[in-house]
Formats: C-alpha cells, structure tokens, sequence
C-alpha cells in the first residue's frame, strides 16, 4: 500500500499523465480559440503541474530553497522531454523552443509564488 507521503504527489502525477496524453495525441482537433492560445495554456499547464508537486514538497520542506529548485528544475526538465518527444515521435506535433520558454515560465511562476507566500507566512 502506498504510503501516506507518497499519495500527496497523486495529483501531481495525473496532472504529468494529463499533459503527455494532450501533448502527444496525433492529429488533435483543437477548437481555434485553444490553437491561438498555445502558449498560454503551456505556462498554465506547467503551472499547475508544478503547484501540484509544491504543495506537498512546502509542507515537507517549508524553510528550505533546494526542494523549490528542484522542483522547478523538475518541472522544466518534463516539459522538455515532453518537447523532444513531440518532435521525434509524432508525425503532427512539433515540439518548439518557444513551448518550452512557456513550460518553463508557468514553473517558475508556481514555484516562486509558493516560495514567497511560504515566506511571508
């Protein structure tokens, strides 16, 4: 049975299961509105999957940077493989530098608003 510590990253890992299901589907059919949008909703998605790995790594290590790092690291290093895998294992899907500046940017955004809201309280 799966530990207690170990369920608190469940959301963490759905999300992570989430974004490389959308991220590799061949031939998606996404409403313009999404297609324009694309960059945001990278950031976003980044953002989530990295506030989902903070919470429990904040509540583990609140007065600690190398956790955040870490996490943040994480979190680009995924949206990257993720990038890479688009490239050379899709035939629909093009994974661009300008995807993974907006991964990385969403990751950093979540984790340095976890970090000052754990500093300031």
């Amino acid at each position: 049975m799966l530990r207690n510590k170990t369920l608190k990253y469940v959301p963490a890992i759905l999300i992570a299961l989430g974004i490389a299901v959308a991220s590799l589907w061949e031939n998606p059919q996404l409403p313009k509105v999404i297609a324009t949008r694309d960059l945001w909703i990278h950031g976003v998605m980044y953002a989530v999957l990295a506030l989902a790995l903070m919470i429990p790594v904040a509540k583990q290590f609140p007065a600690r940077a190398l956790p955040y790092i870490y996490v943040c690291a994480g979190t680009i290093a995924y949206g990257a493989l993720i990038e890479i895998l688009q490239r050379f294992c899709t035939f629909s899907r093009t994974g661009t530098m300008a995807d993974l500046y907006a991964d990385a940017l969403g990751a950093l955004i979540a984790v340095s608003l976890v970090a000052l809201i754990n500093h300031k309280s």
